[in-house]
């Protein structure tokens, strides 16, 4: 590739778009002069172009360090697609193909060059490194994923933690870490691990206006993901359980119910496991249910669903798992069905993890956050946004904002909890504690003579669905911990002494029987341009062919052509190879190889 080219001709001629976003060029500028970085990005805000064009720029090879390797080979079949002359090097390779890349590698005949943390560290591989770098053929260091180095993310990769002796060994080839999200105490990690305590750190915004946030409380959790799907058949969509069993569960019982679904996670099978990744990346239309074991990295860009059927185990998590939705930028949905249940399991994992116990503090206080964010009574995004130090105007797009809660005084309903939780010696759960409150008399009631408290049937105003509720606020508030080790026990914490003694009053929202979905909510969340009736035929027309060439090259349909691409093919019909230049997506190569079938095709439709 010409160095001779400046980034705004690479962007344009071999990407095809015609602007970078954001930082992009100011990032691709210190990398490409030999500067480190560390490139914090939303997932879908163009992270692989700030080290895929510095690696163009720059004379030699960019090595990229990913953990991904079941994607290493879609991500070179996208480069080669575009001209770029790229490879992976990992275990999917037998010695003879390992042999061959090598030597492009050293031969001056690769861009980029894809390998795994742990192939990277071989002394074989080091050998080449060194090789090139004595030679000035050393373009990059390129770690993806980067928060895989932070010991306790659920992404940790042990190898990661080698990758410092990048920097001690190539003194003079720049670095630049990549991740999609971290908040500061992640941040911090990344840079000391790594070795990057000189890197510019480049924060971009964490907003995703594509994506519309959902929060409904569990409530026949399955009847909800139900209602939530109702006309979004044919899309594709990423569901979140936290067992392995619920997983199958939910793949087996969503097939049945007409959306096709898998399962994936870590307890599968190796072969299955890659086998039904490579048909979700492939295939259009399929659901993935999965444990947090898949997900990151997924280049998918029309992913148009992230729905969590259990908590995730803080926000970072969430924002991480949601941010797999619209990496095309088109509107998705991000939807979540929590209840106090999840709490407990999360409080349950993180007391028996065998953690530090800062550690386990952190990791509680992830938690609480993200408890706050599912019972917030403002917009969604502002509390998602504020997590990770950013401001900004209520967004008009979530759940909380198109329809608000009212919000009540609730000082006196608290009150009335905490105590039945302190009277009731702090070792019971909500349904036995609304039951004192509501003054139900059971064989429970009896048994522990709470019948005889001063709290019994003092909550008779509110009923089972209104306690439950309050109760969850509570959790979210920090005035109360979930005890799992006590079987989900509610137990007050310390500030919950100054609401007992009136000197904090308690805002609370009133709980609402949400909608499961409406035909409305559906098409507003649609792509904003709404097709004309002959541009949605030659939309599918385009598709259909996409879905065709793909099969023949053996790739994902997206690494051919985004869906965007194909909306403003159809929307603008250009007639000439010069006008396909002005779409964006179609750079030179892609003009190239596919330009003389879409004119085709736009004349037959035409």
């Amino acid at each position: 590739m010409s160095t001779a080219k400046s980034a705004l001709d690479l962007l344009r001629d071999v990407f095809g778009y015609p602007a970078f976003r954001g930082a992009q060029a100011e990032i691709i500028g210190h990398v490409a002069s030999g500067g480190d970085a560390l490139v914090l990005m939303p997932t879908g805000g163009g992270k692989s172009l700030c080290y895929q064009i510095p690696a163009l720029l720059r004379p030699g090879c960019a090595v990229v360090v990913s953990p991904l390797i079941a994607l290493m080979q879609d991500q070179v079949d996208a480069l080669t697609q575009l001209g770029v002359k790229a490879a992976v090097l990992n275990s999917t390779l037998d010695w003879r193909e390992a042999q061959a890349v090598e030597q492009s590698v050293f031969n001056g005949n690769l861009d980029l060059v894809y390998i795994a943390p742990e192939r990277l560290l071989l002394d074989r591989t080091l050998a080449m490194l060194d090789a090139l770098d004595e030679a000035g053929k050393l373009a990059l260091f390129a770690i993806d994923e980067a928060h895989c180095v932070s010991q306790w993310g659920h992404d940790f990769r042990p190898e990661y933690l080698q990758l410092s002796a990048l920097h001690e060994r190539y003194p003079n080839v720049p670095r630049i870490a990549l991740t999609a999200t971290a908040d500061q105490a992640t941040r911090n990690e990344i840079l000391a691990r790594l070795g990057l305590g000189a890197a510019r750190v480049f924060l971009s915004s964490f907003d995703r206006p594509n994506i519309r946030y959902t929060v409904v409380e569990k409530d026949n959790a399955k009847k909800q993901l139900l209602g939530f799907l109702t006309g979004r058949k044919g899309q594709a969509g990423i569901v979140y359980c936290l067992s392995r069993k619920k997983v199958e569960e939910t793949a087996e019982w969503l097939s049945a119910q007409g959306y096709p679904a898998l399962p994936y996670h870590a307890g599968l099978p190796a072969q299955e496991r890659a086998a039904n990744q490579r048909r979700f990346l492939r295939e259009e239309g399929l659901i993935m249910c999965a444990t947090i074991a898949f997900g990151m990295g997924i280049d998918k860009p029309d992913v148009r669903f992230v729905a969590h059927l259990d908590l995730p185990k803080s926000i970072e998590a969430y924002y991480q798992e949601t941010g797999r939705a619209g990496r095309d930028g088109e509107p998705s949905d991000a939807w979540m069905s929590y209840g106090m249940q999840d709490v407990a399991l999360q409080h349950s994992r993180i007391a028996e993890s065998g953690a530090a116990e800062a550690q386990k503090i952190l990791e509680s206080q992830r938690l609480t956050a993200l408890l706050a964010y599912c019972e917030a009574p403002r917009c969604r995004r502002q509390v998602l946004l504020n997590y990770f130090g950013e401001a900004r105007e209520a967004c008009g797009n979530c759940d909380v904002c198109m329809d608000p809660p009212e919000l009540w005084d609730g000082t006196l309903a608290a009150q009335k909890a905490l105590s039945a939780i302190f009277r009731t010696g702090m070792r019971f759960g909500v349904t036995h504690l609304t039951d004192v409150l509501r003054g139900k008399m059971n064989e429970r009631m009896q048994q522990y003579g709470h019948n005889k408290l001063p709290t019994f049937g003092v909550g008779s105003d509110l009923d089972d669905h209104a306690w439950k509720s309050v109760f969850r606020q509570l959790a979210a508030a920090g005035l109360v911990h979930v005890d799992m080790a006590e079987h989900g026990a509610l137990q007050l914490t310390e500030a919950a002494r100054e609401v007992l003694k009136g000197q904090r009053s308690v805002q609370l929202r009133r709980p609402v029987k949400r909608k499961t979905t409406t035909s409305s909510s559906i098409r507003s969340n649609q792509p904003v341009s709404e097709l004309s009736a002959a541009d949605e035929a030659l939309f599918q027309l385009l598709r259909r062919w996409r879905a065709d060439t793909a099969r023949e090259q053996g790739v994902p349909a997206y690494v051919i052509l985004h869906d965007k691409t194909l909306r403003e093919l159809a929307e603008v019909r250009p007639v000439s190879h010069g006008l396909l230049t002005t779409i964006t997506g179609m750079g030179s190569a892609k003009i190239e190889h596919y330009g003389e079938d879409l004119l085709a095709l736009i004349r037959q439709a035409s």
